[in-house]
């Protein structure tokens, strides 16, 4: 049966976030006051992609470094990350989204910050450290290394009152103003929706209260970029200075679509490749392609792209299970590739139009389990557990109760059945359905395939080892090619998908939407756009975004050339 339908496809993609609790405020003369706890928490939910769930955290005990190959010219990278206090383990999160995107440019060592020792960050090529904990307990050595000046230093967020504090004891009665340009002055919690960088408008999340950093004086020469207040009024985001950059704020809170951390993913340039070309090249997917689709708009689709040069890559669900006939009147249906050779023959002219196919998961489903919706193929989680909460929100449960990498390994070698029975080539690139899933199928998709295209979940354990905790979670998206921490190259999807239809709370979005964050990802010098597309909507959704991009600058190239 062919199906006519609009799928619920990739919830998550459209929206990530992470959250810092903050506590309650103190003052001090030699540092900021605590910024109170944002009123805007996180949803019961649990969603991975709206902030961790939960607000109980274990202190971590200084684990060991952790080191990882990265994929770019030699450049090194120490990610430095806090681990004390009662949300002591969101700094692991965000030491694991900081190697993921320093990864492009090289390898990298992540550890926390407490266990630097002098003259460590000499043996870089850069270091990038993350200030989660409001006055982590940071090594004079490493406070002396950065004054030092020897290596460029990216530091975000928090404890930046800990080294103008030391450079004033090296200093007596010297001016850290006068010395670096700049000088911050107190937490600043006004309404901020825009963060102006290289002249380009980005987005930042406007219930986002956990406040970014002000300054009492600073000189508009260092300033990389800038908040904007909702009366206009602005201060500086960003700045750089001698060896040092510095946010005010962390990027990895509360994230959307074209939103402030492009301005970060672009900052890291200067800091471990400042001599990049800038480049920008674009990607588009096909996206759910099942065994009982429409040959005939698979066909229409690959002509439109081969007709404007366009290369494209194609997931596959090798299998379509309909358990409770949700679309054929009732009546179960279960059709897999080797019986649908109009769909097989469609495929295979995909591949001739200048697609490359994708393995799109097994059967996009899980089970007879309503997971969340109506357990369809293309509509439901395959690989996590997911139930629909009374508002519509989801809640990410976490691993299915068989999860493990023998379990995953086994859903993979069935995908892998289908297509060699179709007589097709097995895909060399994996998309996780609903860009969801566990540690233990991440490492399995990694012993099978070199390359993911995908936004990604990632865990807290990751980095610390022992056991991982699927309660501390976070989720990322790429404007890059990244190798992350599960050891695989990941191709970047950055601008979500069309959507012409609202479900629930997961918004419309057209091809003015797609090609209005592709302008704002163009801060990125060499970054991507990419985006995907259902063959079964309207083709002129397509063509508006293609030749949107075309015209904008933007270079579509193959999946298979990266």
């Amino acid at each position: 049966m062919m199906m006519n339908r609009l799928s619920r496809r990739h919830f998550i993609a459209s929206s990530l976030a992470l959250l810092t609790p903050r506590v309650s405020p103190a003052f001090a003369s030699d540092k900021p006051p605590k910024p109170p706890k944002p009123k805007s928490t996180p949803p019961a939910s649990g969603n991975p992609y709206q902030g961790p769930s939960g607000s109980a955290g274990v202190t971590l005990l200084s684990p060991a470094a952790v080191s990882q190959g990265g994929i770019g010219s030699g450049a090194t990278t120490l990610v430095l990350y806090d681990v004390t206090g009662e949300f002591g383990w969101l700094g692991e999160l965000y030491g694991i989204m900081g190697a993921n995107l320093v990864s492009h440019f090289g390898g990298w060592t992540a550890q926390p910050v407490t266990r630097y020792v002098a003259g460590q960050m000499n043996q870089y090529s850069a270091v990038v450290y993350f200030g989660s904990t409001y006055d982590e307990p940071l090594p004079v050595a490493f406070l002396d290394d950065v004054l030092a000046g020897g290596r460029p230093v990216v530091w975000v967020a928090d404890n930046i009152w800990q080294l103008t504090n030391r450079w004033a004891a090296l200093n007596p009665g010297g001016s850290f103003a006068a010395a670096y340009g700049w000088m911050w002055s107190s937490f600043d919690f006004s309404t901020v929706a825009e963060v102006v960088y290289q002249g380009t408008s980005l987005r930042r999340y406007s219930a986002n209260a956990a406040g970014i950093l002000n300054y009492g004086e600073y000189s508009p020469s260092v300033v990389l970029a800038f908040a904007v207040r909702a009366d206009g009024t602005r201060f500086p985001w960003a700045v750089r200075s001698r060896n040092l950059t510095y946010l005010g704020e962390n990027p990895f809170v509360f994230m959307v679509e074209g939103d402030r951390g492009l301005a970060f993913e672009d900052m890291l340039f200067d800091a471990l490749a400042p001599s990049t070309a800038e480049r920008h090249q674009a990607l588009v997917r096909l996206e759910d392609i099942t065994p009982a689709d429409d040959p005939a708009s698979l066909r229409a689709v690959a002509d439109y792209l081969f007709s404007r040069g366009v290369p494209f890559g194609f997931g596959v669900i090798s299998r379509y299970l309909d358990p409770f006939g949700t679309f054929n009147a009732g009546v179960p249906e279960d059709i897999r590739l080797r019986e649908s050779p109009e769909i097989v023959a469609a495929l295979r002219y995909l591949q001739q139009r200048g697609g490359v196919m994708i393995e799109h998961g097994f059967t996009h489903q899980y089970a007879t389990v309503r997971n969340p919706y109506n357990a369809v193929s293309g509509d439901d989680f395959e690989f996590y557990r997911v139930v629909e909460n009374a508002d519509h929100t989801l809640n990410f449960v976490g691993p299915l109760a068989e999860d493990s990498e023998k379990w995953a390994r086994g859903r993979l070698d069935e995908a892998e059945k289908e297509f060699k029975a179709a007589k097709l080539d097995v895909p060399r690139i994996f998309e996780f359905p609903h860009y969801a899933a566990s540690a233990a199928d991440y490492r399995a998709v990694a012993g099978q395939f070199t390359t993911r295209w995908e936004r990604s979940l990632y865990f807290r354990g990751l980095l610390s080892g022992g056991t991982i905790d699927p309660t501390r979670v976070a989720g990322q998206r790429f404007s890059y090619v990244v190798q992350d921490v599960y050891g695989s190259k990941v191709l970047p999807e950055n601008l979500g998908s069309i959507e012409p239809e609202v479900f629930f709370q997961f918004p419309q979005r057209f091809p003015e939407d797609i090609l209005g964050d592709a302008q704002r990802v163009r801060v990125v010098r060499d970054g991507f756009a990419s985006f995907y597309f259902h063959p079964f909507l309207d083709i002129g959704y397509l063509r508006e975004t293609v030749e949107g991009l075309q015209a904008a600058g933007w270079t579509f190239v193959s999946p298979a050339s990266l």
